[in-house]
């Protein structure tokens, strides 16, 4: 793949639009997955086309439905409850599949894609698997692929999800990998700034980034159980966070010019990242917040605060923006920028949907308002 973008960089062929598209969801016991059909099964687009929702290849341990999988989802419609079926590569050319999600480790998409590929599919991957084209940063995700060189030939051609970055590139790809979470939050709040070359990287970024406690994922760990994480706030992966690749390679920076810390909050769900940054000259709060409208000009699921006014959790939560707000210090230099949004949403599942909408031709926000 070229090097990553910044918005209105790369001018592409749009998609051809589409009346509906059949997709199918593998992944859909977590949280991340959860989300993920509950947006398609009410998306204006895919009423025709049900998602096909996809649980373990053995049949014995998924649950009939995704209500009984997830009781919190069941709509009282008359419709029946939307069935997960075994997953299986003849199960989706029989349904006539034409997109798949990958709401599944990074070692089972890095695994399932060339698959995916060769069955004629295309594929948003919400995991790490496809993120980093830099060998040095995807490292951290340990892969093996079976066949080295298709992986490679396949990694070329995997477009970063970021549709506020990409929306171009992402309307003909085959192969979507959609952000990180924190990586998200603090690339959206980043991206104009360094884009219209205000940021003095002489003096590096720090970005203090905190997120609830799904975005660990299902399953529990010892720093993730409630007797941890209740009542409390810690810092983790210092120096060695698996996003860190990602902000390196979208924002252009080298490990040198940028420090993200993540946080632990005692809260179910949602990120607020502070991000503190010199710039290099003293422009006035008003050419600020101008930058940040005009790049998210045509970007709905963005939404720019006026100076002074910081977006919180509670802002965000349960939809699917992000809130970008800054405060300009009185001698003009130091800039702080306060970036939320909800990690299961924008984070993950609504982007994916975003994708979704931009690989189809769709109106970007379609299903997510």
């Amino acid at each position: 793949m070229s090097t990553p973008a910044f918005a209105g960089e790369l001018a592409t062929a749009p998609a051809q639009t589409r009346i509906s598209m059949r997709t199918a969801v593998a992944g859909v016991t977590g949280y991340a997955g959860a989300e993920l059909a509950r947006l398609l099964l009410a998306h204006p687009r895919l009423q025709d086309a049900q998602p096909v929702l996809l649980g373990r290849m053995d049949a014995a341990t998924d649950p009939t439905t995704l209500y009984e999988m997830h009781p919190q989802l069941a709509r009282n419609d008359g419709r029946p409850a939307p069935p997960v079926v075994p997953f299986t590569w003849q199960r989706l050319r029989d349904s006539g599949t034409e997109l798949l999600f990958l709401a599944t480790p990074h070692e089972q998409s890095r695994e399932w894609v060339p698959d995916a590929v060769a069955n004629g599919l295309r594929v948003i991957d919400l995991s790490g698997a496809w993120r980093l084209h830099d060998p040095a940063n995807a490292a951290v995700y340990k892969l093996h692929d079976a066949d080295p060189a298709l992986a490679s030939s396949l990694q070329g051609e995997a477009v970063y999800g970021c549709p506020e970055l990409h929306r171009e590139e992402i309307a003909g790809a085959r192969l979507v990998a959609n952000p990180g979470c924190y990586a998200t939050s603090i690339i959206l709040a980043l991206a104009p700034l360094l884009q219209a070359g205000l940021v003095d990287l002489n003096h590096g970024i720090v970005c203090d980034a905190k997120s609830g406690v799904s975005g660990a994922g299902k399953a529990a760990t010892a720093k993730t159980h409630f007797m941890y994480a209740a009542d409390n706030l810690s810092a983790y992966a210092v120096f060695g966070h698996r996003h860190t690749g990602e902000l390196l390679e979208q924002l252009r920076l080298t490990a040198e010019q940028i420090q993200f810390t993540p946080h632990l909050l005692p809260i179910p769900r949602g990120i607020l990242s502070t991000i503190y940054l010199r710039l290099n000259a003293d422009p006035p709060a008003d050419r600020i917040e101008q930058t940040l409208r005009q790049f998210y000009a045509d970007s709905p699921m963005v939404r720019v605060r006026r100076p002074g006014d910081l977006p919180q959790i509670q802002h965000v939560v349960r939809t699917s923006f992000c809130d970008i707000g800054f405060e300009l210090a009185p001698d003009g230099r130091r800039l702080v920028l306060v970036s939320c949004l909800d990690n299961l949403l924008k984070g993950a599942a609504s982007q994916a949907v975003q994708n979704l909408n931009v690989m189809a031709g769709w109106n970007e926000e379609e299903g997510l308002l």
